[in-house]
């Protein structure tokens, strides 16, 4: 699976699932929300491992900027708090960083060169 694929909907199960049980433990909602929370978790890791890659530690650290990019945009839809300048510049440089990881040409790399 494309990680251009993978990537966006791991974050939306991974933040749904937190979510999940955020709003049992944070707001007071009902333990039922628990089991699709866990669900959705377990669809996130699998997600995560159709990224096609060699090495694990590679797709999680990309998946990371495009995790911060989905909260950042999380709490703009879902929660109503705008992002301020450093939310999006900061995401900006999150993925970025994510780009480089996932498609910098890989060889051997000795003595710095």
């Amino acid at each position: 699976m494309p990680a251009a694929l993978a990537y966006p909907l791991a974050a939306l199960a991974e933040i749904a699932g937190c979510f999940a049980i955020w709003a049992w433990w944070r707001l007071g909602a009902s333990p039922l929300w628990l089991a699709p929370g866990l669900l959705a978790l377990a669809l996130f890791g699998w997600l995560l491992a159709q990224v096609d890659t060699v090495a694990a530690g590679r797709a999680f650290a990309a998946y990371g900027g495009v995790y911060i990019a989905a909260s950042v945009l999380w709490m703009w839809l879902a929660e109503g708090e705008r992002p301020d300048r450093w939310d999006l510049i900061g995401t900006a440089i999150c993925l970025v960083g994510a780009a480089i990881i996932l498609v910098a040409p890989r060889g051997t790399w000795r003595n710095g060169s």
